[in-house]
């Protein structure tokens, strides 16, 4: 058994977290693997931190002095963002060195491209923690589950939002009000724009479409994208008396017709399992169509599950290198073999909650917009009383087509009787999800 070198870019929250770690859990790593990890090189903007991490005999502030150490066999890129990020994965390969990420904006868009490179260098890229923090969902879709075809991954992969929609329903409380809150508990950033705007889950999303259906997915590719800033208390309270729960979803199904991803808020029955995940963790819904239904649930994020995904990652490596053998190198990256659908061809069920005027013949005239554009609607219902010269109502849709629905709202938004339209969201078929599986039967 020899020493594997780790060198760490990023000693911040993640990092720190992994540095401590490996110390608190050193000897069970080498009981367990055989692996004797060393940090070699640890980089950062503050000495402070190093110092107060017991790292400071390793320190730089330079991130070439860990890619180019001919010591260090696995580097750790943990500062996010596309730069330096790019040129630490780069020059990491062109050293011979793995490398280990959590960096999920960037490779949401990247790791077709540095995958390649990996390749050629006969090195791997490894990414279990920019997904679902402490949850081992790219382990699971890249091996566990390997011998299934994957129909569907759905999950809730944004712990801020579901923290938010989870309080909303609970307490009664307003977007604005749980949204300061969860930025004074550090769940959101000052600016939660990545957050509550879907554009965090719709990063995971690319991920996890590009590894479960072996393809390539970019965040480019996601026409749909949307946050949680429409979402009202009022939807809140009615998807309950509908029997449903709102929940920011990423959505990866393969179809007839190319994959479906996207990322929006979305109406599931309260009896669907994604529907009990509460607070700040995450869980992501996968069917196989030999396994069928499965979930994988925990902390989304923080220093220590995402850490632990990280080291996971980091083992995986060390093991063969530790007893002096090469670990394989990444395969090709996936070549685009499947067409993502736009999201205009989305086919489902659509809440729809307008501001119309208190007078007679105008939830007639709403159903007519809606008619002319190939759209039945399945229930119409008043909510709550006249305001003035306007009152509330609620519509829910048949399964009808997406750009359906948009035509109809764009009608809506001209025409004299409707004085807003507040909220759509839609409601998800979750029984689509599992219904290409094997049949139950044939599994028992």
């Amino acid at each position: 058994m020899r020493t594997v070198n780790i060198g760490i870019v990023g000693i911040g929250t993640v990092g720190g977290g992994f540095v401590r770690l490996l110390q608190l859990h050193h000897d069970d790593y080498v009981r367990s693997y055989g692996v004797d990890l060393r940090i070699a090189r640890a980089c950062a903007l503050d000495p402070a931190r190093a110092e107060e991490l017991g790292v400071s005999d390793v320190f730089t502030t330079d991130w070439r002095d860990v890619t180019g150490d001919p010591d260090v066999d696995i580097v750790i890129e943990l500062i996010g963002g596309m730069h330096p990020a790019v040129d630490i994965f780069e020059d990491a390969f062109a050293h011979g060195k793995h490398v280990v990420s959590a960096n999920k904006a960037m490779l949401s868009g990247e790791m077709g491209r540095l995958a390649g490179i990996a390749h050629a260098n006969g090195v791997q890229l490894r990414c279990e923690a920019a997904v679902g923090g402490g949850i081992p969902i790219v382990e699971a879709l890249e091996h566990a589950l390997a011998g299934n075809s994957i129909l569907t991954i759905a999950g809730i992969v944004n712990g801020t939002t579901n923290y938010m929609l989870t309080r909303m329903e609970r307490e009664g409380l307003s977007f604005d009000e749980v949204l300061a809150q969860a930025q004074s508990l550090g769940y959101a950033e000052a600016d939660p724009t990545a957050d509550v705007d879907g554009l965090d889950a719709a990063a995971k999303a690319a991920i996890l479409a590009t590894i479960g259906f072996n393809t390539r997915v970019t965040r480019d590719d996601i026409s749909l994208v949307e946050g949680i800033r429409g979402v009202s208390l009022e939807d809140v309270r009615v998807a309950a008396e509908l029997g449903y729960r709102i929940k920011l979803l990423a959505i990866a199904r393969r179809t007839s017709s190319g994959l479906d991803v996207r990322v929006h808020p979305a109406m599931i029955p309260v009896e669907h399992m994604l529907a009990s995940v509460d607070g700040v963790y995450n869980a992501v819904y996968v069917v196989g169509d030999a396994v069928g239904e499965t979930m994988l649930y925990g902390a989304g994020a923080g220093s220590y599950p995402t850490a632990s995904a990280v080291m996971g990652d980091v083992l995986e490596l060390a093991t063969p290198i530790a007893h002096d053998r090469v670990p394989l190198p990444e395969a090709e990256p996936f070549p685009r073999v499947e067409p993502i659908r736009p999201a205009e061809s989305l086919h489902d069920r659509y809440y729809i909650r307008l501001t119309v005027a208190d007078e007679p013949g105008i939830l007639a005239e709403v159903a007519g917009v809606f008619g002319r554009n190939g759209t039945s609607l399945q229930q119409v219902r008043q909510h709550g009383g006249s305001q003035g010269s306007t009152v509330q109502i609620v519509l829910v849709t048949h399964r009808t087509l997406e750009r359906d629905v948009r035509a109809s709202l764009d009608e809506l938004r001209g025409t004299a009787g409707v004085a807003a339209i507040d909220s759509m969201i839609r409601v998800e078929d979750t029984q689509a999800w599992k219904r290409d599986a094997i049949e139950a039967s044939s599994r028992v």
